[in-house]
């Protein structure tokens, strides 16, 4: 989480409105319970970044799965040094770490391994008439020098997530961990670094201010993870060079839950949503939308599986996440109205620990529905029907994830059609963003672009149109009509020949010349031969 100054200083909040906590998106970029500054000055990581690129060392595929095979090493040699500063930020629990942050990583690298030569070769576009004598490729380039701004909720994932797609285009990275993270930033600049080439991959530690002054210099591509109205603000300091950008934010996601859903399992499968980081996951079931029956039907379940999950005391619980900070702690309590409570409530201080907590009898209007949540607490807006499920999502912001929970076929598509949002899960939740080959990104508020798989290689590489001519004479007669002097003759010419026409392309077409140049060589061989037969 940053503030910019300097050429966006128009967008910054003054720091004394930060600290009196009247803005909630700036609440967490000042309560950093460890701060870590970078000895390195942002434009000495800079150059050094660019002289890097410079080289045209990132460019050989071999080069790229060394480094892809180096974090891949990483990943599998570092797992309890990755677990122990995950704990001592999260305090997530070893199966977390593997499920939600090292095992989602590893997978998008092995399959990046496996595709990259094939997403790395220039692209063979259909051709048309016009261009029947030219080669017509789409080259992938690298950008150049990426920064990627990571997020402190899961400061595994959503940092070397990106890096995965940077490394595989080509690029030379400069990595932002956030400071609310401190364990995982420390770690991965001490020991990540290890297993990369030093001059392709760095590591720029610091908060507020080493942030600030890092946006500052010009990037070729800016990658960012974090709240929307941060991410408006890293969009105007990219503005400045006109830097693309990719940012991933967040939004209240909503989840239906139909009256033809399996509700047991329906419970089980939201509530683990919502509790994995005890909430504090972009992707993590905000709300849900339900008929009063419904809800009474989850209650009965969610009181049940709350306890299966963590016990008779959540609070107490060595599965159960906590809160990040303080101050994000207590914007969460006071979202508790206990005569909202329907299960849950509880929480512990020392530990910053909240109960997973459901509320009811919620109006739009209440303070819980008026941003995204990011913790262990679950509203419920009572609907009528599907429809009126619909109009509520659609009168919001566009979501970063929906949820339906439906056997009702028709029901699944009414949301699918009729609704927009940065992915979608039907019958259940989180579990889109961990599947490689689909690309994972928001739309309106909730982001901008999208990566994993060939989606992440292609978001980190620019793709560049290229046109091959030849000086063969016959290219030259098929270009004289485009010359000067100019006549009618030359004007329907090229109308015919630049028209696009629907129908058979021309790579059939092209594949049935050859076939029929073939067969009539054959039949022009064995003609030969029986005419060489006869005169013998």
């Amino acid at each position: 989480m940053i503030k910019v100054e300097s050429d966006v200083s128009e967008l910054v909040l003054p720091r004394a409105q930060i600290l009196n906590g009247t803005n909630n998106a700036w609440e967490s970029v000042i309560d950093v319970e460890e701060e870590i500054s970078s000895k390195t000055a942002p434009k000495d990581v800079v150059a050094v970044a660019k002289k890097a690129f410079a080289t045209g060392k990132t460019k050989p595929l071999k080069f790229r799965r060394e480094q892809l095979k180096g974090l891949l090493k990483f990943l599998e040699e570092c797992k309890e040094d990755i677990e122990k500063a995950l704990y001592q930020d999260l305090r997530k629990h070893k199966q977390e770490c593997h499920l939600c942050e090292i095992e989602i990583i590893a997978n998008d690298l092995r399959h990046t391994l496996m595709e990259l030569k094939e997403w790395a070769k220039p692209e063979k576009p259909e051709k048309r008439l016009v261009n029947v004598l030219d080669g017509v490729y789409r080259y992938k380039d690298p950008y150049g020098v990426v920064l990627i701004i990571g997020a402190w909720n899961y400061p595994l994932l959503l940092t070397l997530g990106p890096l995965v797609g940077a490394l595989a285009a080509g690029n030379v990275v400069i990595l932002k961990p956030s400071e609310l993270s401190p364990a995982t930033s420390s770690m991965t600049a001490k020991i990540l670094t290890k297993y990369l080439d030093k001059e392709c991959f760095q590591v720029f530690l610091g908060g507020v201010e080493e942030t600030t002054e890092l946006l500052k210099e010009k990037f070729d591509y800016i990658f960012f993870t974090g709240s929307t109205t941060v991410g408006r603000i890293v969009y105007q300091a990219a503005a400045k060079y006109l830097t693309p950008t990719t940012l991933e934010l967040g939004g209240k996601s909503p989840s239906y839950i139909d009256e033809s859903a399996d509700i047991k399992k329906t419970a089980k499968r939201i509530l683990w949503g919502k509790l994995i980081n005890s909430g504090q996951t972009c992707v993590a079931p905000d709300y849900i939308l339900c008929t009063k029956t419904v809800q009474e039907k989850f209650l009965q379940h969610a009181k049940l599986i709350i306890t299966e999950f963590y016990g008779p005391d959540p609070t107490k619980s060595p599965d159960l996440c906590k809160i990040i900070t303080e101050r994000h702690f207590k914007r969460l309590v006071d979202f508790i109205n206990p005569e909202n409570v329907a299960i849950g409530g509880k929480f512990d201080i020392s530990e910053r620990v909240i109960s997973p907590t459901v509320l009811i009898n919620v109006s739009p209007e209440d303070p819980v529905m008026k941003e995204e949540i990011f913790g262990p607490i679950l509203p419920i807006i009572n609907v009528r029907n599907a429809e009126e499920a619909i109009n509520f999502i659609n009168e919001r912001e566009k979501p970063l994830a929906l949820y339906v929970f439906a056997k009702n076929k028709s029901v699944q598509k009414l949301f699918l059609n009729h609704t927009s949002s940065g992915g979608a899960t039907v019958n259940d939740t989180v579990t889109h963003l961990i599947t490689e080959n689909l690309p994972f990104g928001g739309v309106g508020e909730s982001g901008m672009g999208s990566y994993h798989g060939k989606e992440g290689f292609d978001t980190f590489s620019h793709q560049k149109s290229v046109l091959v001519k030849d000086f063969a004479n016959l290219t030259e007669l098929s270009l004289a009509m485009r010359y000067p002097p100019y006549s009618n003759t030359k004007i329907k010419l090229l109308n015919f020949v630049l028209k696009k026409r629907s129908g058979i392309s021309f790579r059939i077409l092209k594949n049935c010349f050859i076939f029929s140049l073939g067969v009539a060589c054959a039949y022009g061989v064995q003609y030969i031969c029986s005419q060489l037969n006869e005169s013998e």
